[in-house]
């Protein structure tokens, strides 16, 4: 039973490797990892506002995502 145990838990940490591998690449963990950098610079800069709400995060990737020249030549 611990052999069946100890392969469900491998599975599962690799899913769960792969689920955030996901996220990451498809860029669903952004304002998450917005979060973590705006508090991790919190000290040194001091920033005079709070982060941005996770609806005006959104709207200002798409903005900058879409907005302007976006082409190589």
């Amino acid at each position: 039973m611990s052999r069946l145990k100890s392969m469900l838990l491998r599975l599962r940490g690799r899913i769960a490797s792969a689920w955030r591998l996901l996220r990451q690449m498809s860029g669903d963990d952004a304002y998450e990892r917005y979060l973590r950098l705006y508090a991790a610079n919190q000290q040194q800069h001091q920033h005079a506002s709070p982060p941005l709400s996770r609806e005006d995060f959104c709207k200002a990737w798409q903005e900058d995502k879409w907005n302007g020249v976006k082409r190589c030549c």
